[in-house]
C-alpha cells in the first residue's frame, strides 16, 4: 500500500529508454529473435540477461502502460520483502528483531529510487534470488541437506543474470557462518570447499561485468578519474550512505560527483568508518551480529563503491537495496540489546518501533511524489544537489518534449555551463533550434556534439533532418548514410532517407529504404503505420501499393490498438483498396481518440472522414498537399 503511488508514475528519460520505452529488442515482448538478443547483448553496459526478459515479458502483458511496469516491480519488492522475514526469523529465531529489520527494509525512502524506477528491475530481482539463496543456504546449514546447498547455487545464478552486484554473496554465506549458524572455523576445509562453486560463479561474473562495462565505455578512466579521487571519494560515499539510512534527506535520482573534496571531509568519515570497526572487532565476541551485519553493508558496497568508477555518480540511494540488510540487522540488534539492558518497558519499545516505522512510511511517501515523471524528478535532483549536470540535462530533455521550448532552452544552457563537453547537450540545443526554425543555428550544435563523440547514430542523422530542412540534400545523405553505418539495426535513418527520396521523387529508391526499415523492425506499429500511410498515400502512383499498405496497416492495428495515427492510417490503406465503409469505421474511431486526447491531427481525419463517407478520390483531393506524417 506504502508503493501503491509508484503505479501513478511515467517512464522516465534516464535509462528507461535504453531498457523499455526505446529498446527495439524489449518492446517486441518474448520473441525467440530478442531472447537471443538478452543473452548476447552488452546493451547498457551490462550484461543481465534475466532482467531484460523480465522487461520484455512485461511488454509482452502490458506494452508500454507504465502503470504496469511500476506495479510489477512493487510486487516483486512486496516479495522480497515476505522472503526476507521468513529467512530472518528461521535464521535467527527472534520475530521481533526480524519484524523490525523487515519494516525498515519495506519502507524505508532510499527504497523508493530501487521500485518506483522502472529501469531498476535489476535490483528488486536480483535481490529475490539472492535471498532465495540465502534462504536455501540457511536451511542446508541448520539441517545440512546437501540438495539446499545446489539450490542456493541456481538460485546465486539467477541472481547473477539478473544484476552482477551479487558477486559477493559468498562472502555473505561466510558472514552468516560466523553470526548466527556458529559453523565459521577457519581451519576446517568443509567450510571452504562448499563455496568453491559460488566464488567461481562470482570471478565468471566479474570479468564478464567488467568486459561488458569497457565495451559500452561505462568505465571510467584513470584520466578522468583519478585513483587518488576515487579513493578520497569511497569513505566519503561511506558516510554518506549511512547518513541517509539514518536520517533520509535530501534524496534524489542523480549525485554528481563533486570537483573537489575536501581533506576534512576524507579525515572525518575515515574517522567514522574506522572507529566503528574497531567497536564491532571489539565486539566480535558478544555482539557478533554487529560485525556481521557492518561487513555485510561495507562488503556488499564495494562493487559500485567508485573504486571502479562506472558512470558518473558519486553514490547512488539504489545501490542501497540490499546492502541495506546488513546495516539494518546491526542497527535493530544492537538497539534491542541496549533496550534491554536499561530495562525499557514494553510499551516505549513498542512505541519506538512505531515511530521508526511511521517516519520511513512518512518519507517514502513524501519521495515518491517527485518519481511521477522527468520534470518533478530532475527538479528534486537539481534542487538538493549543486552543479548537477546530468539532472539539467535530463530536465531540459523532459521540457522539450512538452513543448516548453524556451524553459528547456534555459536549462540546456545551464547544463552546457556545467558539462561543455556533453555531445547529448549540443544536440537537445540543436533539437530546440530546429524546433524554432533556426536549422542553420541548429547543425552548428550537432556538429559540436559530432566532434565530442562522432560514434552517435542518432546526432548524424538529426544533422541530416536539419540539413535537408535547409534544402542541402547531397550533406543530409551523407548524414543519414553515416548514422545507418554506425546503427545497422536502427530504422529510423531508413525513414528520414526515403522520405528524403519521396521529396526528389526518386520513389523507388524510398521505396527501398522502406523495405530495409520493415525488414529491421517488423514489429514496430508506428513504423509500419507509416510506411503504410506512405503506400496508400503518396501522390507518385509509383510509391503507391494499396494491398501491402492495408496489411501493414492492419498489423500496425494488431500490435498497438487504440493509436487514432495507426488507425488513421488503416483508414487510408482501406480507401485505397474501395473499402470505405471500414475507412469510415477507422476514421470515427481515431477521431474519437484524439479529440479526447486533443491531438494536433484531428483536423486531417475529420477531412478524410468526410471524403470516406461521400466515396470520393479522397487521395487527390485532400493528401495532395498534406505529406505523411514523419516520425520522431
Amino acid at each position: 500500500m506504502v508503493f501503491l503511488p509508484a503505479a501513478l508514475c511515467s517512464f522516465i528519460n534516464y535509462d528507461d529508454a535504453d531498457y523499455v520505452t526505446g529498446n527495439r529488442f524489449v518492446k517486441n515482448g518474448l520473441t525467440w529473435t530478442d531472447i537471443q538478443w538478452a543473452f548476447t547483448t552488452f546493451h547498457a553496459s551490462n550484461w543481465h540477461p534475466l532482467t531484460w526478459l523480465s522487461h520484455m515479458l512485461d511488454c509482452q502483458l502490458f506494452r508500454l502502460n507504465p502503470g504496469a511496469h511500476h506495479f510489477v516491480n512493487v510486487l516483486w519488492h512486496v516479495m522480497n520483502v515476505a522472503l526476507l522475514l521468513a529467512w530472518l526469523i528461521r535464521l535467527t529465531g527472534k520475530p521481533r528483531p526480524a519484524a523490525l529489520v523487515t519494516a525498515l527494509f519495506a519502507w524505508h525512502p532510499m527504497h523508493v529510487a530501487s521500485v518506483a524506477w522502472v529501469s531498476e528491475r535489476k535490483d528488486v530481482l536480483s535481490t529475490f534470488f539472492a535471498l532465495l539463496a540465502l534462504n536455501a543456504y540457511t536451511i542446508y546449514a541448520q539441517e545440512n541437506k546437501r540438495r539446499s546447498l545446489w539450490w542456493a547455487l541456481v538460485f546465486f545464478a539467477l541472481g547473477l543474470l539478473a544484476k552482477p552486484m551479487l558477486v559477493t554473496l559468498p562472502f555473505v554465506m561466510l558472514l552468516l557462518d560466523y553470526w548466527p549458524l556458529k559453523r565459521l572455523v577457519l581451519f576446517k576445509p568443509g567450510i571452504w570447499v562448499e563455496k568453491i562453486p559460488f566464488f567461481a560463479l562470482s570471478a565468471a561474473s566479474c570479468a564478464v561485468t567488467y568486459f561488458a562495462q569497457k565495451h559500452g565505455d561505462a568505465v571510467a578512466s584513470l584520466k578522468t578519474v583519478s585513483i587518488f579521487y576515487r579513493l578520497e571519494n569511497t569513505p566519503v560515499a561511506l558516510v554518506g550512505y549511512m547518513q541517509k539510512l539514518f536520517v533520509p534527506t535530501d534524496l534524489c535520482i542523480f549525485y554528481p560527483m563533486r570537483y573537489r573534496i575536501f581533506a576534512w571531509e576524507v579525515i572525518l568519515s575515515t574517522g567514522v568508518l574506522v572507529l566503528i570497526s574497531v567497536l564491532a572487532w571489539r565486539w566480535r565476541l558478544t555482539r557478533p551480529y554487529f560485525l556481521m551485519g557492518w561487513l555485510w553493508f561495507v562488503g556488499t558496497l564495494m562493487p559500485v563503491i567508485g573504486i571502479v568508477q562506472v558512470g558518473a555518480q558519486a553514490m547512488a540511494d539504489r545501490y542501497t537495496y540490499f546492502p541495506a540488510i546488513g546495516f539494518f540487522i546491526m542497527f535493530v540488534f544492537l538497539l534491542g540489546e541496549w533496550l534491554e539492558k536499561i530495562e525499557a518497558s514494553p510499551r516505549l519499545v513498542k512505541g519506538l518501533a512505531v515511530a521508526v516505522c511511521a517516519g520511513c512510511i512518512l518519507g517514502t511517501e513524501y519521495q515518491l511524489q517527485f518519481w511521477l515523471n522527468s520534470e518533478t524528478l530532475f527538479r528534486r535532483a537539481m534542487m538538493v544537489t549543486r552543479d548537477n549536470g546530468v539532472a539539467a540535462l535530463n530536465l531540459g530533455a523532459a521540457l522539450e518534449v512538452h513543448g516548453r521550448l524556451y524553459e528547456a532552452q534555459e536549462v540546456d544552457r545551464e547544463a552546457l555551463r556545467l558539462e561543455p563537453n556533453w555531445y547529448q547537450i549540443h544536440n537537445n540545443i540543436g533539437n530546440i533550434l530546429g524546433a524554432h526554425g533556426q536549422f542553420k543555428e541548429a547543425t552548428v550544435e550537432y556538429k559540436k556534439a559530432i566532434e565530442r563523440d562522432p560514434k552517435v547514430s542518432f546526432v548524424h542523422r538529426n544533422l541530416g533532418i536539419a540539413l535537408t530542412k535547409m534544402g542541402n540534400y547531397d550533406a543530409a545523405m551523407r548524414e543519414f548514410s553515416e548514422a545507418e553505418r554506425l546503427d545497422p539495426l536502427d530504422a529510423m535513418p531508413h525513414m528520414e532517407m526515403a522520405t528524403l527520396y519521396l521529396d526528389q521523387g526518386r520513389d523507388s529508391n524510398a521505396l527501398e529504404e522502406l523495405h530495409q526499415a520493415i525488414n529491421l523492425q517488423p514489429e514496430n506499429p508506428e513504423l509500419l503505420a507509416y510506411v503504410a500511410h506512405v503506400m496508400a498515400a503518396n501522390q507518385e502512383t509509383s510509391a503507391r501499393d494499396s494491398k501491402t499498405a492495408l496489411t501493414l496497416a492492419v498489423k500496425a492495428n494488431s500490435l498497438a490498438e487504440g493509436s487514432p495515427t495507426i488507425l488513421d492510417a488503416l483508414g487510408m490503406a482501406e480507401a485505397e483498396n474501395g473499402n470505405f465503409t471500414d475507412a469510415v469505421a477507422c476514421a470515427q474511431s481515431a477521431l474519437i481518440i484524439a479529440n479526447d486526447a486533443e491531438m494536433k491531427i484531428t483536423n486531417g481525419i475529420r477531412a478524410r472522414l468526410e471524403l470516406y463517407q461521400k466515396q470520393q478520390p479522397w487521395r487527390e483531393s485532400f493528401l495532395a498537399t498534406n505529406a505523411p506524417v514523419k516520425l520522431h
